[in-house]
């Protein structure tokens, strides 16, 4: 089977090209090619010696998931799913702005973790995604809304860390929040970020790249040693007694162990803060009770908090909080002192917005994913 160049990073890019009896600086060729110029087509790589290219004609191939399809918004927040194989899929979302394009890349098929608000818990836990295929996504995404003849998505004029050069593209920040925990799937993870990071390839910051996760505390000390971008905690609740019921990883790693957990990681982050994402369920967490009890909670913690109003699904058991909640709550945490958005609602209608991000392509109720719960739970 052809080696899919897209599972690389620079360092294994250079170790098997080795193996071919390759020098280093042909896989720096050939790593800007694919990641840079977006070329599949290794006759199209014309720096590249004719020798090579026919080489890798026979032996590689450079293959991103395939589209299944694709939707815009009215909003212009774009959707992909791609088929990754076996009547599964997963989504990506495009979310441009003003000053910025950011991605949103899944890193699982499905998710084991049931937070109980989440249509993708719902779908239950398939498999891993392969560094191709989270790569995958922002390959699509980067090329396709670059070269896109009417792109409404703004291009970002983005400095180039090494050279200083500038270049334009539309996508300029990757959130690690789409299908799945990114931190149970740590080490394919951790290379897809690092061909993010890789000036050869897309040249993001550290700033620029944020991984979301519910809570696995040692993958989280893991990713801070390894590959500290910015981090996005997924809190949702203000005590362990109501976290246990809508985020069970809780009963793994109660909310004191990830406490120490965020402030350890602050030590490697490229922020000075960690985020909490708050997904606000009417009647459920969504009380000033919960605000002041939040406000306890991350007294030692350097944190900013993105309040979510719930997005409804079918069957969900959840609502949408109203307006008068949420502005209280916000009002409660700024008056402590603390950094609050409130996330405005994207892509809703092409089912894109936060907590939607479930492909209809196959029925996972049946729930696929003893295996997780034995590493997660």
């Amino acid at each position: 089977m052809p080696q899919n160049l897209l599972d690389f990073d620079l360092e294994g890019l250079t170790a098997w090209f080795a193996e071919l009896g390759e020098k280093p600086f042909r896989a720096r060729q050939v790593f800007h090619w694919v990641h840079q110029a977006g070329v599949a087509d290794f006759a199209q790589m014309t720096d590249i010696a004719k020798s090579l290219r026919e080489k890798l004609q026979q032996q590689a191939v450079v293959a991103p998931p395939a589209i299944s399809y694709a939707h815009t918004s009215t909003d212009g927040t774009r959707k992909w799913l791609f088929d990754v194989g076996v009547a599964n899929g997963i989504e990506t979302v495009f979310i441009p702005e003003a000053d910025r394009g950011t991605l949103c890349v899944s890193s699982q098929v499905g998710c084991a973790l049931e937070c109980t608000f989440c249509s993708t818990g719902r779908q239950g836990f398939n498999r891993n995604l392969t560094v191709a295929e989270i790569i995958g996504q922002l390959w699509v995404a980067h090329h396709s809304l670059k070269t896109e003849p009417n792109r409404t998505a703004p291009n970002h004029s983005v400095p180039n860390r090494t050279t200083g050069e500038i270049s334009d593209r539309p996508v300029t920040n990757v959130v690690m929040m789409g299908m799945g925990e990114p931190l149970a799937n740590l080490e394919n993870v951790v290379t897809a970020l690092g061909i993010m990071l890789d000036d050869h390839a897309y040249g993001l910051s550290r700033r620029r790249v944020t991984v979301s996760t519910s809570g696995l505390v040692p993958a989280m000390d893991r990713l801070a040693e390894r590959c500290p971008v910015a981090l996005a905690v997924s809190l949702h609740a203000p005590s362990d007694a109501l976290r246990d019921q809508i985020v069970p990883i809780n009963k793994k790693y109660p909310l004191r162990e990830l406490m120490a957990a965020c402030r350890r990681y602050l030590v490697h982050a490229p922020r000075d803060f960690i985020t909490f994402e708050y997904v606000m369920l009417a009647g459920v967490n969504d009380a000033p009770e919960h605000a002041r009890q939040l406000i306890e909670l991350v007294r030692e913690v350097p944190c900013k908090f993105n309040l979510i109003p719930f997005n409804p699904f079918p069957d969900s058991g959840y609502e949408k909080p109203r307006a008068e909640a949420m502005r209280v709550f916000r009002e409660i945490l700024q008056d402590a002192g603390l950094v609050v958005t409130t996330r405005k609602t994207r892509g809703d209608d092409i089912d894109a917005a936060c907590g939607q991000l479930a492909g209809k392509v196959a029925d996972k109720s049946g729930r696929v994913m003893k295996r997780m719960h034995k590493e997660t739970a």
